[in-house]
């Protein structure tokens, strides 16, 4: 039995299929593909935490609800139930990803949260990072 065996995505090992769409919607034709489970996940993460719950139809749970915590009043209790919520719901939609470090950082007086997220996708060594501003 092999030990710390990395498991590479079958999709991972097709290069001209496509897995997901980047975001933002940018490209001359809207979308823009991405050819690996490591950009996949990453633009999967970043809607998340650009969709507020109740935004999806039939999925009211999903979302990190940032956006909608922007204007309420900003304490260490706030941030740390954001946080909280934020973990407990990326255990839900994302079981492959583990979180390494989650960082909300605030300024009140501009109204303004920035997410920084390490995580690794599980069973494949992939390490990744993303940063977000709201505002």
């Amino acid at each position: 039995m092999a030990f710390g065996a990395k498991h590479i995505a079958p999709i991972d090992t097709k290069p001209g299929i496509g897995v997901g769409v980047s975001i933002p919607f940018n490209a001359p034709g809207v979308f823009t593909t991405t050819y690996t489970t490591q950009k996949a996940t990453q633009s999967n993460l970043i809607n998340f935490f650009l969709t507020n719950k109740d935004e999806r139809y039939l999925n009211p749970t999903f979302g990190g609800d940032i956006r909608a915590f922007i204007f309420e009043q900003i304490t260490n209790d706030n941030l740390e139930g954001l946080k909280e919520d934020i973990n407990s719901q990326l255990g839900v939609y994302f079981p492959n990803v583990q979180v390494k470090e989650l960082n909300i950082l605030s300024n009140p007086d501009n109204n303004t949260m920035n997410v920084e997220m390490i995580y690794n996708i599980l069973n494949t060594g992939i390490t990744d990072e993303i940063q977000l501003e709201f505002n």
